[in-house]
């Protein structure tokens, strides 16, 4: 849980300095189209990880990458600070160092744990998560209101963070394998199979449709960041048309207080109610929790299309997202083999997630085209979530059809 605190409290350090850079530097529409950039690079880096994933035991495979990570902070943080504009760039790294880092952070509890342990424990994981995820956002907010923090300096700070988290990894590794169960224990040195990330999906319907989720829950909340970041963009220049310091200010305060709300929202949750949740409804009905709440968030929106009415409806989407859905999706990965928890689930995490990004940049730049407005955008949302519900009934099908 300490690792789930850290990694998102620096993941949200980085997202906060992320909006303040794409869209004063780029603007909505460029942040939508920045997403291609993000699944072009995963094609090439999903098989490269998978081959070091063969290679190296998984401690190694899990610190390696953070450290390799927090040293890039460094270099955005020198380049920034000597006036490089590094919006698009930084936004691509972000993207891709976000899937990847949180993604082997869940595979690595996936393996320590048994499937009847991880549905007691994740809940308790996810708490940690969304507790780190809402001090980043509020600490983030004050940084850069209160302290004039720049967006370079908070990227400093997340690489400090990274490295503790790549020590306490290490510690984990060692008490968690002397206390495990005789099966799990055995695993903690063995390397993965050779094959390969999609291979292992495209083979298993399972995994199919956890990708074709993936996509889907990703085009819909793409979207509707599209539609937030738009009005917000719009207001910046609104509030200080010549000063583009002072909109990377307005910005980086919107954002540091929106992703505070959202994730103190998340963190109630979390605590409060996935658990009962589970309890409830097994995993199998909490496919269906978000998709629902989309699916009635979008159509207010569309009728409302105010930014009160953007903000809110974002709020309980993400909230939603990053807590019971969140800890619905690593709890699917736990009847599948070690190469899918590693493998498949990075590829799933990394490049299908940024697939639906691509998709939802097509989106935007043919609704560009076509002179959308937001409940345009709206209703385009309402039908896509509709198709998402459907996903997640052959997806719970598949599960129960696997017996657990």
């Amino acid at each position: 849980r300490q690792m789930c605190i850290r990694d998102s409290f620096a993941y949200y350090l980085l997202k906060t300095a992320r909006e303040a850079l794409i869209l004063s530097e780029g603007g909505a529409y460029i942040k939508a189209y920045s997403a291609a950039g993000q699944a072009a690079l995963l094609m090439l880096l999903v098989p490269a990880y998978g081959l070091i994933a063969s290679k190296v035991k998984r401690v190694k495979l899990i610190t390696g990458l953070t450290i390799f990570f927090a040293s890039h902070l460094l270099v955005f943080s020198v380049l920034g600070t000597q006036g490089y504009q590094e919006g698009v760039a930084f936004y691509i790294w972000v993207g891709i160092f976000n899937v990847f880092v949180i993604s082997q952070i869940w595979a690595f509890a996936n393996d320590l744990y048994t499937e009847s342990q991880g549905k007691r424990l994740f809940p308790i994981i996810g708490v940690g998560s969304s507790l780190g995820a809402w001090l980043g956002a509020e600490s983030a907010g004050r940084l850069v209101g209160s302290f004039s923090l720049t967006p370079y300096q908070l990227q400093l700070l997340a690489a400090a963070i990274l490295v503790s988290c790549a020590v306490i990894t290490v510690v984990v590794n060692g008490i968690e394998t002397k206390r495990a169960t005789p099966e799990m224990a055995a695993h903690a040195d063995d390397k993965l199979s050779a094959t390969g990330a999609f291979e292992l999906i495209f083979k298993s319907r399972y995994l199919t449709w956890i990708a074709a989720l993936t996509v889907l829950l990703n085009v819909v909340n793409s979207t509707g960041e599209f539609l937030l970041g738009t009005v917000v963009a719009e207001q910046a220049r609104n509030f200080a048309p010549t000063d583009l310091a002072a909109q990377k200010r307005f910005i980086g305060e919107f954002y540091g207080r929106f992703f505070g709300t959202v994730n103190l929202l998340g963190f109630l949750f979390q605590t409060f109610a996935v658990s009962r949740v589970f309890a409830f409804l097994g995993v199998r009905g909490a496919v269906y929790v978000l998709p629902a709440i989309s699916l009635m968030s979008y159509s207010v929106l569309a009728v409302a299309p105010i930014l009160g009415v953007v903000r809110i409806a974002k709020t309980l989407e993400n909230a939603t997202d990053y807590s019971l859905q969140n800890t619905v999706k690593q709890a699917l990965y736990l009847p599948t083999s070690r190469e899918a928890k590693y493998k498949a689930k990075a590829a799933i995490d990394t490049f299908f997630m940024r697939f639906g990004d691509v998709l939802q940049a097509g989106i935007v730049k043919l609704g560009a085209e076509l002179s959308f407005s937001i409940p345009a955008f709206a209703w385009l949302n309402v039908a896509l979530t509709v198709v998402w519900l459907g996903i997640a009934s052959r997806l719970s099908a598949e599960h129960r059809r696997m017996g657990f």
